[in-house]
């Protein structure tokens, strides 16, 4: 601890060079296996690569936000990442107190120059996996478990809608969210009971856009003999068997990148950058055929190409 202050020292006398970056995690936590460890691993990754040691914190209570973002400035850390778009308020007002620090803020957009708002198309990715969704189901029906009602989570839910009508124009999709409040991305036992109630009115696929809360609903859908799908970080090998795939948002590339220099403005990600994806490797390459990986391969051309157009529920606050 003493050396982080010595350098927090020298970096607020203004010596940059020795200034360390620092990562600010949201609700779940850092080992959430989703949203926030994919954060967590890009840090990793630029630890590994640059030999630096890096300052991170957990929030555990919504008033810890802009408490967390003040104290790593005052020690000088730069840039500072914040994740998930709840920060976004705490990121602009430090980052007002602090103009000669470098911020970042992922899943939201503060106008700052010295601010680098990093957005994905959720949409997108969740377009493809919603095909995945209607092509491997054999009852016509799958389901949706959100974790906090917000229009970012909606936003997961039209894409994937969206993607599993376009599979098959007679497909049922049953959506419930988790609740209301921050807790929502941190309740595995509410996402199990969902996706089982789901299950018991014939659903046999289902995608989690919950954070933490999603491995509960791996787990029930493991225990009924159902599909399940993975989101932001590749979770196929939590059930081998089970995990369809995982829409894969690349929190850990937009960390690594800040990381190594903040971009002030708005980067967006999408297919095309390689942002988000599906997720194929050894633990489900059994469960997906080569005939659903061409069609999702040439849907996700089309996406790119702007032949498929994909409504962003946050752009057009509907979802058709």
């Amino acid at each position: 601890m003493l050396h982080r202050i010595a350098l927090a020292a020298l970096a607020l006398a203004g010596a940059s060079a020795f200034a360390e970056p620092a990562v600010i995690y949201d609700m779940g936590g850092k080992f959430d296996k989703s949203f926030n460890q994919a954060g967590f691993d890009g840090a990793e990754r630029w630890k590994k690569a640059t030999g630096k040691p890096y300052l991170e914190f957990e929030i555990s209570n919504p008033t810890q936000r802009e408490q967390a973002g003040r104290r790593m400035a005052e020690r000088g850390a730069n840039p500072i990442v914040g994740i998930g778009f709840s920060q976004g308020s705490a990121i602009e007002k430090v980052a007002k107190e602090f103009p000669k620090l470098q911020f970042a803020i992922i899943d939201s957009v503060v106008n700052l120059p010295n601010v680098q708002s990093i957005v994905f198309a959720e949409h997108e990715g969740s377009f493809l996996v919603g095909m995945m969704a209607a092509m491997a189901s054999k009852t016509g029906k799958v389901g949706f478990v959100g974790g906090m009602d917000i229009p970012l989570i909606r936003k997961f839910q039209c894409g994937y809608e969206q993607g599993a009508k376009y599979a098959n124009p007679k497909v049922t999709v049953s959506a419930n969210m988790t609740g209301t409040t921050p807790a929502a991305w941190n309740d595995p036992t509410r996402g199990a009971e969902l996706a089982k109630a789901q299950f018991a009115g014939g659903v046999d696929v289902v995608f989690a856009a919950a954070g933490g809360t999603g491995v509960g609903v791996y787990q029930a859908a493991k225990d009924a003999g159902k599909l399940a799908i993975g989101v932001d970080s590749n979770q196929n090998h939590l059930h081998p068997g089970t995990m369809l795939t995982s829409m894969v948002k690349r929190v850990d590339v937009a960390v690594y990148n800040a990381f190594q220099g903040v971009k002030p403005g708005v980067t967006a990600l999408g297919l095309k950058d390689g942002g988000v994806d599906y997720a194929l490797d050894e633990h489900n390459a059994k469960l997906v055929s080569a005939d659903m990986k061409k069609k999702v391969d040439a849907a996700k051309a089309d996406i790119i190409a702007g032949k498929i157009k994909v409504i962003d529920y946050m752009a057009a606050n509907a979802c058709k």
